[in-house]
């Protein structure tokens, strides 16, 4: 049998697999939006533990990572700092955010944030925010699968074709079964990614080089300026560092998908433990990463199209029947994601702009209806997205989380009591003015003095909600009293529930 028949075929049964768990999750589902869209808040452990670490590294764990090791070398670990962030941003604020969630029903972050703000205006806008800017997210996972499929095949399926088929499966198992089948089936793709990354990296190091330590020995040797910094382009300067930083913890976090989580799970006792273990997986997947984006550069120069340089070693030098397993695992990578985003989009949409001002007095069916029917939409403009524009995976998913970024002031004057707060004048101030910095200093003018355009955004967006906040009335007293009293008894006074 042709090694690209047994690839492909191996991952056309791994998407079988998750199709099967997603009409197992809906035999368990209730009709309730709770249920559909939050797991019905009972997520444990294990189950929380292993879709927030799947839905952070997707495609871009499998091909983004691999590709900026292989274009910039390991200047891409001091952005690995991210990785802890995200586990003491979940700690401390997603611990508030569940607490908030529990307490009051939140089901969106716009809910929580138009419901401190006294605003149907912040609800609007952190709606739309969270979707224009997951929607980018939704491009990368889709143009990773067609990549994926493309190469497993050989060439002979077609990545606008991979892409279209991996899309309606994802789509499939999320309107089948919820939330519930996106995490049932992120457990079986958390697992079998790392795994996957793992196995296939050892196997290339030894194949190519005679084991991971000789790897490095002959990069120190033939391509010592993949050890440097600020790397063979120049790119990993200290400004740079510090916005991947921040945006890849942050902004990721502040996307719909990722705040989503908190309000699933059981109790804060989980999320704590989420925190305090998340980094572990999260740092330790982009050793692999390197071993084949620095090795992938030795031996494949010159490819045109970096992302890819890890199918495209697996199918040169793995054995047929270990690829397929592991570009499986790659599919997972990315299908881990997309599932995620899409949920999270049709969520906002349907609890934030059609219950809340087109249809807001019908049955709890009906929302799942209609939530259903905005997947299948979603999935036509993420397949658009996907054949239509960039290709440099991480640069899309910094695109992505910069834009979520800007939500942090907002979020920040929710959870954290203290002093004066935001007022919703400076909110919805300090987001315009911040995606009008990030735009001209991502697009425009890149990266002025060499600092991320992310952090300029940010900056200008935390200046003017501060300096606005102070001449427009804030919140009423008895809403601060309620949310904040409600953190400040969380954090110092209350058992947990």
């Amino acid at each position: 049998m042709e090694p690209w028949v047994i690839a492909t075929g191996l991952i056309f049964v791994y998407l079988v697999a998750t199709i099967v768990l997603g009409v197992v999750a809906n035999r368990r589902m209730s009709v309730d939006m709770e249920d559909f869209l939050l797991y019905g808040r009972k997520a444990g452990f294990i189950v929380l533990y292993l879709t927030v670490v799947a839905t952070f590294h997707s495609a871009f764990a499998f091909l983004g990572s691999g590709g900026f090791f292989y274009t910039h070398g390991v200047g891409f670990w001091m952005a690995g700092t991210w990785t802890v962030l995200v586990g003491a941003i979940t700690y401390v604020l997603g611990t508030r955010i569940w607490a908030l969630g529990k307490a009051f029903g939140y089901v969106t972050p716009a809910d929580m944030l138009a419901d401190f703000y006294e605003s149907e205006a912040v609800r609007v806008m952190v709606a739309v925010v969270s979707v224009v800017f997951t929607i980018l997210y939704i491009q990368v996972q889709a143009k990773g699968l067609g990549y994926i499929i493309n190469i497993a095949s050989g060439g002979r399926i077609s990545l606008e074709v991979g892409t279209l088929v991996l899309l309606a499966v994802a789509g499939t198992y999320l309107v089948v079964g919820g939330l519930r089948a996106v995490y049932w089936t992120d457990v079986l793709q958390g697992v079998w990614m790392y795994v996957a990354v793992w196995v296939g990296a050892l196997v290339l190091s030894y194949e190519l080089f005679g084991g991971p330590l000789e790897l490095w020995r002959a990069v120190a040797e033939q391509r010592p300026d993949l050890l440097s910094l600020p790397g063979p382009e120049g790119f990993f300067t200290p400004g740079m560092w510090l916005g991947m930083t921040v945006t890849l913890s942050f902004g990721i976090v502040f996307q719909p998908h990722m705040l989503i989580r908190y309000y699933t799970a059981v109790d804060a006792k989980t999320l704590r433990l989420l925190g305090a273990t998340t980094p572990i997986y999260l740092m330790t997947l982009y050793i692999p990463a390197a071993m084949v984006g620095l090795g992938g550069a030795l031996v494949i120069p010159g490819l045109e199209v970096p992302d890819t340089i890890f199918p495209e070693l697996l199918f040169r030098y793995a054995p047929p029947l270990l690829t397929g397993v592991i570009l499986a695992g790659a599919t997972a990578a990315a299908m881990s994601t997309l599932d995620s985003i899409l949920h999270a989009n049709m969520t906002v949409l349907t609890r934030d702009v059609y219950q809340r001002y087109v249809a807001p007095d019908r049955s709890q069916a009906h929302y799942v209806r209609v939530g259903r029917a905005i997947v299948a939409l979603l999935l036509v403009v993420g397949f658009f997205l996907s054949v239509k524009t960039f290709d440099f995976l991480v640069v899309l998913v910094t695109l992505s989380g910069a834009g979520a970024l800007q939500l942090m002031p907002g979020i920040v004057g929710v959870c954290f009591p203290g002093g004066r707060t935001f007022t919703r004048a400076g909110v919805l101030a300090g987001v315009g003015v911040g995606l009008t910095v990030l735009y001209l200093t991502l697009v425009v003018v890149p990266h002025p003095m060499g600092l991320h355009g992310a952090i300029w955004g940010l900056l200008a967006n935390a200046a003017v909600a501060v300096v606005v906040s102070v001449f427009t009335p804030g919140p009423s007293a008895e809403t601060v009293r309620r949310v904040h009293g409600e953190i400040e008894e969380f954090v110092y006074g209350r058992s947990e529930g």
